[in-house]
């Protein structure tokens, strides 16, 4: 008789493993953090002995729940704002509070309150998605807990990095310190490709292939993401990120709500994992993921719960309840998806959908022992049949609650006996967390007077950070640039006409930014209208950094439609001074050595401002910047305007120069 550390006894036991063995009575022995044996109790009790035998009471034994997508710290977000659509909950409230507060200390409480939420609702492993990730990783193994951790990297700045650069080396140092831990599975997350570039998602593809790490991603969560990426792209989501070779990697792909069935084919032959999240994806309105289609051609769909600020808890219980329903619900059939499937997707497919079904997911010799144990003799679990051998998996999925949830173990080390947390002290968690939840009402209190919070009253706002490489110069008359710019040889992509009628509205406070009314004329090769467009936006107060005689702009906007009056707007926000331009624009994106510049041909008409050469580039990164810059003067030089005195400031300010 071989002796181990542990022996669970008198156990009704789902493995969850490919044959969904059940053993009821069951035992399972473990030794360190590896499960060495599982089986009929009778069987396991006469080949092992143990330190420590314990008698489940006839309760559940299973393995630990998988959540499978989530954003752990944003506990301490929880509530923050409620019943809105995606783009102004995300831009408007949680990024803007977020670049306020989010610090490692706020990151480390944050998890650890999650990880207390989530111990007591049997899960044993997440797959998160944040800031200062390390810090996520540090407070995840400190309570014992398994996670795959994903640095969060975005074309903007975030509160850990001021450019991409910056979080690919954070990235690259997160990932060699925490490979090959035994808790942590670091990986690399570009958030979403609405807010990466291309260069980003191949250069995350890039170091998730050379460390073997996963990639965490957003994918077609919503279907305004989708068209967009149609109309800039000329596809949908999954083939824009595969053109990228993103599949390369060892992909998870949250959400996947807005896919056809070529699209899941391809997610299947790529070999991704899927992470559905019923709940957010309901509160949010962005549809219902086609997980039956999904399910049906094997591909690997774990289920999470997302942050729980978009949800608003870390229940699995729910999803996994949730994500039957919707199943059977959408398909019409009431036996899509059975329980023992829904159940499988939270434990064994989830974790290979987290690229770790080797070492979790299941109970099976020389997997970790990652388990819990549930109590089903509760009133709202009563009574148990025994004539169905799938009858375990149904109280599990339609009747558990996570107040059923009695053990945790994680690793081969519990977390949770009978109830008590073992490795948190819950009462001094959530202390911090209310002194972190004052300091934001104040902050948003703040706020609720602002020009951005009445503009996201008024609905259709959304935020767009955005920078550009921005040089103008001063033209003549006689100085037919256009002429110039036709005759230089240089690749012109697209060009427009437009006629611009702006109104700036001012406030008291100048830290408000200002407010523009636009309203653009599209002008035919024939001199007529075509189509009139009008919104509104929000320009937030400038920021520079200058390359020499260039400049790379930094703003916040604010974007909304413009479904009222002039007279309305200036009403509303209750501006202090309007000052009103209208100009002539003449639009051309071209193409200069492999790189796109916007070349604006303007003439103002009001005020007599003069004529001008804007030359403009988006750009998301500081070496890209300098690039650009370069190239930008280069230009102008090649439209003979060398020795021209480069302008760097806003027309606005311009106007505002030559008014006082």
């Amino acid at each position: 008789m071989k002796t181990v550390g542990i022996l669970l006894r008198n156990a009704i036991i789902l493995t969850m493993d490919e044959n969904f063995s059940i053993f009821q009575p069951g035992a399972i022995a473990i030794d360190g953090d590896l499960i060495v044996a599982v089986g009929p109790e009778t069987s396991v009790l006469e080949s092992y002995n143990a330190e420590q035998i314990i008698n489940c009471e006839g309760k559940i034994l299973m393995p630990g729940l998988i959540n499978a997508h989530t954003h752990v710290p944003m506990t301490l977000l929880r509530g923050l704002s409620d019943d809105l659509r995606l783009d102004v909950w995300l831009l408007g409230y949680m990024m803007p509070v977020e670049r306020e507060y989010v610090t490692p200390e706020f990151v480390r409480l944050g998890t650890k309150i999650a990880c207390a939420e989530m111990i007591k609702s049997g899960i044993t492993c997440f797959n998160d998605m944040y800031y200062f990730e390390d810090d996520v990783a540090q407070a995840t193994a400190e309570v014992g807990m398994r996670a795959v951790c994903g640095e969060s990297i975005l074309k903007f700045p975030t509160p850990d990095a001021q450019s991409y650069e910056e979080s690919l080396s954070y990235s690259r140092k997160f990932i060699q310190r925490w490979k090959d831990h035994p808790l942590i599975v670091p990986a690399i997350a570009p958030h979403a490709p609405y807010t990466c570039t291309e260069e980003i998602l191949k250069k995350a593809k890039d170091l998730a292939k050379e460390f073997d790490v996963p990639l965490h991603i957003h994918l077609s969560e919503t279907a305004s993401e989708v068209d967009n990426s149609r109309l800039e792209h000329g596809m949908p989501v999954i083939p824009y990120v595969k053109k990228q070779d993103l599949f390369e990697a060892k992909v998870i792909a949250a959400h996947c709500v807005h896919i056809d069935p070529g699209e899941i084919r391809s997610l299947k032959n790529a070999n991704a994992g899927i992470a559905h999240n019923p709940s957010s994806n309901l509160k949010l309105a962005s549809g219902i993921a086609p997980v039956k289609q999904m399910m049906d051609i094997g591909l690997n769909v774990g289920i999470g719960t997302d942050g729980p600020a978009s949800n608003n808890d870390l229940d699995m219980f729910e999803e996994i309840r949730l994500t039957t329903f919707l199943a059977k619900g959408t398909s019409g059939d009431p036996t899509a998806l059975p329980a023992k499937t829904t159940l499988a997707m939270a434990t064994r497919i989830g974790a290979h959908a987290l690229h770790i079904g080797d070492i979790t997911g299941s109970l099976e010799p020389g997997k970790r022992a990652d388990l819990i144990t549930v109590n089903v003799n509760v009133t709202h679990n009563s009574p148990s049949f025994k004539h169905n051998p799938d009858g375990p998996y149904g109280q599990i999925v339609y009747a558990t609650k996570t107040t059923d949830v009695n053990d945790v173990m994680v690793n081969g080390r519990w977390l949770m006996l009978n109830r008590n947390l073992l490795t948190l002290d819950e009462d001094a968690l959530l202390r911090q967390a209310s002194e972190y939840a004052k300091k934001i009402d104040l902050f948003l209190e703040k706020r609720e007077s602002s020009v951005v919070l009445k503009l996201i009253a008024i609905g259709g706002a959304h935020e767009e950070e955005s920078f550009e490489v921005q040089v103008k110069v001063e033209i003549t008359e006689n100085q037919d640039i256009e002429k110039r710019l036709l005759k230089s040889g240089l690749k012109i992509l697209r060009k427009r006409h437009y006629r611009e009628y702006d109104s700036y509205f001012f406030f008291e406070n100048p830290d408000e930014g200002r407010l523009r009314y636009r309203e653009d004329h599209f002008i035919s090769d024939s001199g007529e209208i075509t189509n009139v467009r009008s919104r509104l936006t929000l320009i937030g107060v400038r920021s520079e950094r200058h390359f020499h005689d260039k400049v790379i702009l930094s703003r916040s906007r604010y974007f909304a439609p413009a479904t009222q009056s002039q007279r309305f707007y200036k009403e509303y926000f209750n501006s202090v001074h309007m000052l009103e331009i209208e100009k002539d624009r003449r639009r051309y994106l071209i193409e200069y050595k492999d790189t796109e510049f916007f070349i604006n041909i303007d003439h103002f008409h009001q005020p007599l401002l003069g004529s001008f050469l804007e030359i403009k580039s988006r750009t998301w990164s500081l070496n890209d910047a300098e690039k650009k810059s370069a190239l930008a003067i280069e230009l102008i030089e090649l439209l003979g305007l060398k020795g021209s005195l480069p302008i760097t400031e806003d027309y606005i300010e311009l106007i505002r120069k030559k008014e006082y």
